[in-house]
């Protein structure tokens, strides 16, 4: 029987000996193939479309807007499973990654086991966190599911335009005309808002905004 293939992993971190070693550790595991490294968020959109990885594992803190990388990626390349690896244990930024499309989010200076136990995680579609900092983060998803969803929503102008045409029950290929954007483009915001909204479908997805939108009239009146 044959052994089954290699998963392909980039790694994209602005510490060369850090990475480094990282490549070395997950090299000598047997299971995965590093497939390209870089060390700025535009090196990272770069390795996602030219390597094409199965999975990466990026840091938050290198040149380049980190979190527009991470959303352009989860658009361009909606099956790489995005793994967070970063020195900095913030609920926000956590919060921030998994919004833009991150699956997992390991603590440097961890064992590294989790770092291997966010791999298997989001190879079986999970979510992970670093058992340390994970009660942090579920008491930060808790935290802004039990806020006013007007103040913790915030939209952005374009996902304004999409939320507006979903409520006119238009359809992506609707969308996309009004706005002049690919169906591509339209169904990238349609998941990013469906993440920030917790929703499943789109009926679910409307239903939230039709909330919202319930809840800034009463706000005005």
């Amino acid at each position: 029987m044959a052994a089954p293939a290699a998963i392909r992993l980039a790694l994209v971190d602005d510490h060369p000996k850090l990475l480094a070693g990282l490549a070395a550790i997950l090299a000598a595991d047997g299971r995965y193939e590093i497939v390209a490294t870089g060390g700025t968020a535009g090196e990272a959109i770069a390795i996602a479309s030219e390597a094409k990885p199965d999975m990466m594992v990026i840091d938050l803190s290198m040149p380049g807007d980190i979190f527009a990388a991470i959303e352009a990626m989860t658009r361009d390349a909606p099956a790489l499973k995005l793994v967070v690896f970063t020195a900095f244990a913030n609920v926000d930024l956590a919060l921030r990654a998994h919004d833009a499309g991150a699956q997992a989010f390991v603590l440097k200076g961890r064992p590294t086991n989790d770092l291997f136990d966010a791999l298997d995680a989001v190879g079986r579609g999970q979510l992970y966190a670093s058992p340390e900092f994970s009660p942090r983060l579920r008491e930060g998803f808790r935290n802004r599911s039990r806020a006013p969803q007007t103040e913790r929503i915030p939209f952005t102008a374009r996902e304004q335009q999409i939320v507006d045409r979903l409520l006119l029950a238009e359809t992506i290929g609707e969308i996309g005309q009004a706005l002049e954007l690919t169906d591509k483009t339209v169904r990238h915001y349609v998941a990013g808002l469906k993440r920030k909204l917790g929703a499943k479908s789109r009926l679910e997805l409307v239903q939230a905004i039709q909330a919202i939108a319930s809840d800034a009239g009463r706000d005005v009146n």
